[in-house]
C-alpha cells in the first residue's frame, strides 16, 4: 500500500499566555487592579499581557508564581509555546510563497518510497522536503545543490534532473548515518577490497551484508539507494567526514558484472581522489579522474598481465569463461563484462554467466 495522506491539523492562529492568566484569576475572583498591586506590576503591563501584547518575562512568572501559587515555569513555558507558534505561522506564510520549490524535485516518488511524508497541502510539503535535506529554506537548498563547483555537476544527468539527483544523494546520506564505522584506514579498506574480490564468485545474497561490514570496519559506509526516474545514476562516492567515506550505489544495472565494476570503481575515488571531491556516476562521466577510477577497478578485478593473456585468445566457450574466472578467483560475469565492454566479444555473447541483482540484495 502507498503512504496515506498525513492530515495533521495545524492552526494558523495562536492563544496568548494572557488568555489563560484572566481565566486563572477570574476563577479565584481577582481582578487585573489587584493582580498588579501583588505583584508590584503597572495595571498597563498586566493588562496589555492579558491582550497579548506583552510577554510574561521570567520575571513576572516569579511573581505570578508568589501571587497565584502556579509555578513560574508553567507561565515561562505558555510563553516559550506561544511565541514558538508565533513564530511557526509566519514560517508558514513564507513557506506558501515557496511552493514553486516543489517542481524541482520527484515528491511523489519520494513519497512512495518513503522517504517522505505526504502532507494535507504544499506548504507542508514544502516543510516535510525541507526536513528531508536538513536545509532551513529552499534558498538554503539552493545553496548546496543549484551552485558552487563540484565533480557531480559534470554530468547531463544532473544538469537535466539536480532535484532528484540531489534527493538520491541526500538519502544516501542519511542511510550512511545509520552505519556505525571505525575510522578510515587505507590499509584496512584496500584488505576489504581484496576480500570483497573474492566474494564476487560467492552468493549473491551474501555479497552486499559482507560487503558493507567490511567496508565499516575500514571507515567506508557502503549503502543503497534505488535510482530515481530519469537520473542516469548508478553510483557516488564523497567523503562525509575525514575519517569516513561513502560509497552509495543504485542497481540501475541489474547484473553482476555492473554492480561489482560500480563498487571498485567508486572505490578507486576514495582511494585515488582528494576528500573534498564527490563523485557521482552517469552516463556521461568521463574525465580524467573517472577514467583513473575506471582503470583501478578494472585492473583490480583482472589485473593487466592476466588480461593480455586472456584477449590473446578470447575464450570461445562458457567453459573456458568459467576457467579463467576461476583460476583468477572472481565471479565469471566479471570476465563477461569486461570482454564485452571492449569489444572483444559481441553484447549477447556468455550473457548466462551473469547473475541477476534484485534491488534491495547484491
Amino acid at each position: 500500500m502507498g503512504n496515506k495522506r498525513e492530515y495533521g491539523y495545524s492552526p494558523d492562529y495562536a492563544v496568548a499566555p494572557g488568555e489563560t492568566l484572566l481565566e486563572t484569576i477570574q476563577a479565584i475572583g481577582m481582578n487585573q487592579a489587584e493582580l498588579a498591586a501583588r505583584t508590584g506590576r503597572p495595571l498597563k503591563t498586566i493588562n496589555e499581557i492579558i491582550k497579548g501584547k506583552e510577554a510574561i518575562t521570567p520575571r513576572t512568572a516569579l511573581q505570578l508564581e508568589r501571587v497565584l501559587g502556579i509555578p513560574a515555569t508553567f507561565w515561562n513555558n505558555l510563553e516559550r509555546n506561544y511565541q514558538d507558534a508565533l513564530e511557526r505561522i509566519e514560517e508558514r506564510k513564507r513557506l506558501t510563497t515557496q511552493v514553486e520549490w516543489l517542481k524541482k524535485l520527484p515528491v511523489r516518488t519520494m513519497e512512495k518510497l518513503g522517504w517522505i511524508r505526504r502532507r494535507q497541502d504544499k506548504t507542508g510539503q514544502v516543510e516535510e522536503l525541507l526536513n528531508f535535506f536538513g536545509v532551513a529554506s529552499p534558498v538554503q537548498w539552493d545553496g548546496l545543490w543549484s551552485t558552487g563547483s563540484v565533480a557531480y555537476r559534470k554530468s547531463s544527468a544532473f544538469r537535466s534532473e539536480a532535484g532528484a539527483v540531489a534527493a538520491w544523494i541526500r538519502k544516501g546520506e542519511l542511510e550512511a548515518k545509520t552505519i556505525t564505522c571505525l575510522p578510515y584506514d587505507e590499509g584496512k579498506f584496500r584488505n576489504a577490497l581484496t576480500r570483497i574480490r573474492t566474494l564476487t564468485k560467492a552468493s549473491l545474497d551474501d555479497l552486499l551484508p559482507e560487503m558493507t561490514r567490511l567496508c565499516a570496519e575500514a571507515g567506508v559506509a557502503v549503502v543503497s539507494v534505488p535510482e530515481l526516474d530519469k537520473t542516469r545514476v548508478s553510483g557516488a562516492t564523497r567523503w562525509l567526514s575525514p575519517a569516513k567515506a561513502l560509497i552509495q550505489l543504485s542497481f540501475r544495472y541489474k547484473t553482476d558484472d555492473h554492480f561489482i565494476f560500480t563498487f571498485f570503481h567508486e572505490a578507486g575515488h576514495i582511494l585515488r581522489h582528494g576528500k573534498r571531491d564527490m563523485f557521482i556516476e552517469g552516463d556521461d562521466t568521463v574525465d580524467g579522474k573517472e577514467e583513473e577510477a575506471n582503470r583501478f577497478a578494472s585492473d583490480f578485478l583482472i589485473p593487466p598481465l592476466a588480461y593480455q593473456r586472456l584477449v590473446r585468445s578470447v575464450p570461445r566457450s562458457v567453459e573456458a569463461v568459467r576457467v579463467f574466472a576461476k583460476e583468477l578467483g572472481i565471479a565469471p560475469g566479471i570476465v563477461v563484462g569486461r570482454l564485452q565492454h571492449d569489444g572483444k566479444i559481441p553484447r549477447n555473447y556468455f550473457n548466462d554467466l551473469k547473475r541477476h541483482v534484485e534491488w534491495g540484495r547484491a
